[in-house]
């Protein structure tokens, strides 16, 4: 069965997984019953969490099995709750690649104006490509851009993309695979092979592999940069009792008001 998973989750394009995780939601509280983990996005409670990655970056407990948060979603999740008024102020939203563990909660928000664009995800309101986007400059007071910019072909101009379309003074959370061994993002557009790609860049379909030098890029693009540390916000209880990771950085994105 472990196996048969890992292989689904490796092998079957996003928009078929999105579809059916949906039936699998029914059961896992039931198959996963217990207390030693939490997700406070769904606020379930399991023994234990899915494993979740590619053969380079596999990693075990962190995929929650109801509404499929990963560390990273936990960790953004508990910065809009802690650190924010997103869920109560009202703000223009737009929502790249929407996650389908905040897609249905956002879209529900009543102070929410929330858009979501992808290039083929069924659950996205507009499809379209990242290097070009069909919307105006300066109109969204928040945008969000998760697990996107290591796929892309030219990150600096989607980067320049976010930051066109974001008003003056909005802010926005772009998350991406960060390898802190690095100095500087590892790219080589030669490598083109699947199981190459995995190997360097952590998986398959990844072209890059941003290193610690990832908050000059959105820099470069024209956005000031600062960083949610999780270490000195949550203890280390509450770090692993949510399957944070404890070294990942979230970095805001924010655009002066000229």
């Amino acid at each position: 069965m472990k196996r048969l998973y890992k292989f689904l989750l490796n092998t079957l394009p996003r928009p078929l997984l999105i579809r059916l995780s949906y039936p699998f939601k029914a059961v896992a509280p039931i198959i996963y019953r217990g207390s030693n983990v939490t997700c406070p996005v769904c606020e379930n409670s399991f023994r234990k969490f899915l494993s979740y990655g590619s053969n380079v970056a596999h990693r075990e407990n962190v995929l929650c099995p109801y509404d499929l948060t990963l560390e990273r979603h936990r960790l953004m999740w508990l910065y809009l709750k802690n650190e924010t008024d997103f869920f109560t102020a009202k703000k223009k939203v737009l929502h790249i690649a929407p996650e389908q563990c905040f897609h249905s909660t956002f879209k529900k928000q009543k102070n929410l104006d929330y858009l979501t664009g992808d290039l083929e995800s069924p659950i996205a309101d507009m499809h379209f490509d990242l290097h070009n986007v069909p919307l105006e400059s300066n109109q969204f007071d928040v945008i969000f851009c998760n697990h996107v910019l290591e796929h892309v072909e030219d990150a600096n101009r989607c980067m320049k993309e976010l930051y066109r379309m974001m008003k003056p003074g909005g802010w926005g959370i772009f998350q991406v695979p960060q390898d802190f061994n690095l100095e500087v993002t590892l790219e080589d557009p030669s490598i083109t092979d699947p199981k190459e790609r995995e190997k360097v860049f952590w998986q398959k379909d990844h072209v890059r592999l941003f290193g610690k030098d990832y908050p000059k890029w959105l820099e470069r693009a024209g956005f000031n940069v600062t960083v949610f540390d999780p270490q000195q916000h949550f203890s280390v209880e509450d770090i692993e009792k949510h399957r944070l990771m404890p070294k990942e950085l979230l970095y805001i994105a924010n655009k002066a008001i000229a």
